[in-house]
């Protein structure tokens, strides 16, 4: 359960959020700890572990500006989770915290138990990032993309029975939104490729030709298969 404060004692944001009492989340938490609000990764400034257990956040005003946590208000459910541990198990998406762009749902079709959900973000620039089976994470959650539509500017997620019972996403309807976070190793590829073709452009080896070279042959490639 959240509750918003647009106006603390330090003149900005902060939310507290209840847990509930049988809840150990806090159970050995510490000041300046991170914990993930629905996938923003925020800084603990007060907590308590007694019952009913508590922490609260400050929110800096880039937050409120690139995530959907503004919109919350008192009694919003949220999804949460603390920062991963180096001596636990670790698999599938790696997840920082850190928002690119909120998107809208605009579609949700049932699928037997499972339910399919279509998203449009607020910024397409985010769709470079999204690609057919990558990972994205959406209100903090690591979710399987299943279809992707750029010109159209969308892309869909399946949530299974399981997912649906434990993420507070699946209970949104259309129009409401989600805060996005893309898989940060696209990033990481796209940086070094365009410093690798910028440097080869300063050199005179021409990167531009180069990198169509590589497309005509890709799709050369794909035409003859």
């Amino acid at each position: 359960v959240a509750e918003l404060n647009p106006s603390d004692s330090t003149g900005g944001t902060s939310l507290t959020i209840a847990l509930p009492s049988t809840s150990a989340l806090l159970s050995d938490c510490h000041l300046g700890d991170s914990i993930a609000i629905n996938g923003v990764c925020l800084t603990v400034t007060s907590f308590t572990a007694a019952s009913p257990p508590q922490f609260t956040v400050g929110i800096a005003p880039e937050t409120l500006r690139l995530t959907n946590l503004g919109a919350l208000a008192t009694n919003s459910r949220v999804n949460l989770e603390r920062a991963v541990r180096a001596d636990t198990r670790m698999g599938g998406h790696f997840v920082q915290g850190h928002v690119d762009s909120t998107a809208t749902i605009v579609a949700r079709t049932p699928d037997g138990n499972a339910v399919t959900l279509r998203f449009a973000p607020a910024s397409r620039d985010v769709l470079r990032y999204v690609v057919y089976k990558g990972f994205i994470a959406l209100d903090g959650a690591s979710l399987t993309v299943t279809r992707v539509d750029d010109a159209a500017g969308w892309w869909e997620v399946m949530l299974i029975a399981y997912t649906q019972e434990r993420i507070v996403t699946a209970a949104k309807q259309v129009g409401e939104t989600v805060n996005v976070e893309v898989d940060m190793t696209a990033k990481y590829v796209e940086k070094s490729i365009q410093g690798y073709l910028a440097g080869l452009e300063a050199s005179g080896a021409g990167g531009s030709s180069l990198l169509q070279k590589m497309v005509e042959r890709a799709v050369a490639k794909g035409t003859a298969s």
